[in-house]
């Protein structure tokens, strides 16, 4: 099974500058999106390490054991490295009085022939067009989310809280982030859109899956995704990555590789 990649991202209509970050390592279908948070210019810097950091640490643990790993050995490789560049933010952020605060959601998604595993923390979401269906395959990290699962707003009044991006899970704030990960069956024809909340704020699902059926290529589909949150009023960076899955799965690998929780990956 093959993917083909697309990334974008854009400052939109208010911000002056860019938080959000896309790391994309095609080599060994890996892809990051981070959305940063935090005063001044921190952050860029919490979602530019972020992606950075597990591009170059899982992308090399991926080129090296992916093709004997197994989906459990995937997923602990991913726990480790988002372990490792929480840390990392979270030092810089104690340690330099400009980052202070500073964090960042992410999404990340490693694709496998015929599985996707998809982790995330925050509000950055995953999603799966399939056969002209849309589905969100990701669960925000945030408070909004919380009273929804409780009870206290149901999902359309929800559309006009004041609570949209207050998260409950982020990379970088505190000494350990919790990565919510999940296997996803591929289908030859799959399109998976990871984004930030630029995106997702600005347009309803209906009208995500509106932009994505208009066009086939996913240069044109991602053009068209961030003009359209542009056009609802772009209140914010808006950072899209497109995965399309083709061809034929092959059978999941037998677990071989033997992980120790150190500084890195063994």
């Amino acid at each position: 099974m093959e993917f083909e990649f697309y990334s974008h991202t854009d400052t939109g209509r208010v911000r002056s500058n860019n938080e959000d970050s896309i790391a994309l390592e095609e080599s060994c279908a890996l892809a990051v999106l981070a959305d940063g948070m935090g005063g001044y210019a921190a952050g860029e810097v919490a979602s530019g390490m972020a992606c950075e950091f597990i591009r170059a640490e899982l992308g090399r643990w991926l080129r090296e054991a992916a093709a004997n790993a197994s989906d459990a050995d995937v997923k602990r490789a991913m726990d480790i490295c988002v372990d490792n560049a929480n840390r990392a933010i979270f030092s810089a952020a104690n340690s330099n009085p400009t980052y202070a605060g500073m964090g960042t959601t992410l999404v990340m998604g490693v694709f496998r022939s015929g599985r996707l595993l998809m982790g995330h923390i925050g509000d950055s979401r995953g999603y799966r067009w399939r056969a002209g269906q849309l589905q969100q395959i990701t669960k925000d990290h945030s408070l909004l989310q919380e009273q929804i699962d409780a009870g206290m707003l149901t999902p359309e009044q929800a559309l006009y809280s004041a609570n949209k991006n207050l998260v409950t899970r982020a990379l970088g704030v505190e000494d350990l982030a919790l990565l919510e990960t999940h296997l996803h069956e591929v289908q030859s024809g799959d399109i998976y859109l990871m984004c930030s909340d630029g995106l997702s704020d600005m347009l309803r699902d209906p009208q995500i899956a509106d932009v994505m059926s208009a066009h086939t290529s996913l240069a044109d589909m991602g053009a068209a995704l961030v003009a359209a949150a542009n056009e609802a009023g772009g209140r914010d960076n808006i950072a899209v990555v497109l995965v399309r899955a083709q061809g034929v799965a092959e059978p999941a690998p037998r677990s071989w590789w033997p992980f120790k929780r150190l500084g890195g990956l063994g």
